[in-house]
């Protein structure tokens, strides 16, 4: 095929029809003022989203990292750990995770800290923690950490175990160390591997914390409840909500492309 053609058949003729879109339902915010006061009831929520978001991923791709390498030590049980964790906590839908860290974890941790810092306590150097002093904005996140963590440590053992055997064999040979091999032969190589997925959960997680709603967190979808419900303008709200959804998702995912295309040109030699 021709490079014109490959070039005109490549264009992305859906992304100029979502800008055109997004263009539209842009001048009908500026324009209307039923939905300009939507727009700014619920873009309120629009921080604790990305908060929760940022926050919630962060952990999960520390979390992930820890089980992916402890999935691939020569202990077994490490391994086994590590599996046990990933098995259970992929098999339980984000939803349940958020009720149960948020009811169940959040006072169980409460009456951990209290027990231990009891000496201290009645010292009178630090009070006693209730359950009510632990956010449900962290509790969220916490629930989004553990969630995602299993996910994203099966993303990070994939791109390690795809990376040559014998360039780490090479790396013994030169006298790298285990974490030297790791910081500048395999994670280096690895990332090429791990990134599309990694955006993909990372995306994924932008969507998912609409979740945290159900908590009462004030995030963009909750605003977007409770305006809909004293409004009861809710063709008018949920389309806001999922216009400003969109714009994160879609916005992410070509960021996230353009990372990929210079990293495919940085190591093409």
């Amino acid at each position: 095929m021709p490079p014109s053609s490959r070039q005109t058949k490549d264009f992305p003729y859906w992304l100029v029809a979502v800008i055109a879109i997004g263009v539209a339902i842009a001048a009908t915010i500026i324009t209307h003022d039923l939905y300009a006061r939507t727009f700014n009831a619920v873009v309120q929520g629009l921080g604790i989203t990305v908060f929760v978001t940022l926050v919630g991923f962060a952990l999960a791709s520390a979390l992930g990292l820890l089980l992916a390498v402890m999935s691939l030590s020569g202990s077994i049980v490490l391994r086994q750990t590590a599996r046990f964790y990933i098995e259970v906590i992929r098999g339980i839908p984000i939803l349940v995770l958020l009720f149960y860290i948020a009811f169940v974890g959040a006072p169980a941790l409460v009456w951990l800290w209290n027990a231990i810092s009891a000496p201290l306590s009645e010292t009178g150097l630090i009070g006693k923690m209730t359950v009510r002093d632990f956010p449900l904005v962290w509790r969220a996140a916490i629930a989004l950490m553990i969630g995602y963590s299993a996910f994203i440590a099966e993303v990070f053992r994939a791109g390690i175990q795809a990376v040559d055997e014998g360039q780490i064999e090479a790396a013994q040979a030169l006298g790298l160390g285990r974490w030297h091999r790791f910081r500048f032969i395999i994670f280096p190589q690895a990332v090429r591997t791990i990134l599309p997925p990694l955006g993909n959960d990372f995306i994924a997680m932008v969507k998912d914390s609409s979740l945290v709603s159900v908590l009462g967190v004030s995030d963009i979808t909750q605003m977007g409840k409770v305006y809909a419900a004293g409004s009861f303008t809710f063709f008018e709200t949920y389309s806001i909500v999922a216009y400003i959804y969109l714009v994160l998702t879609i916005g992410l995912s070509l960021l996230l492309r353009a990372l990929e295309r210079k990293l495919r040109q940085r190591t093409t030699f």
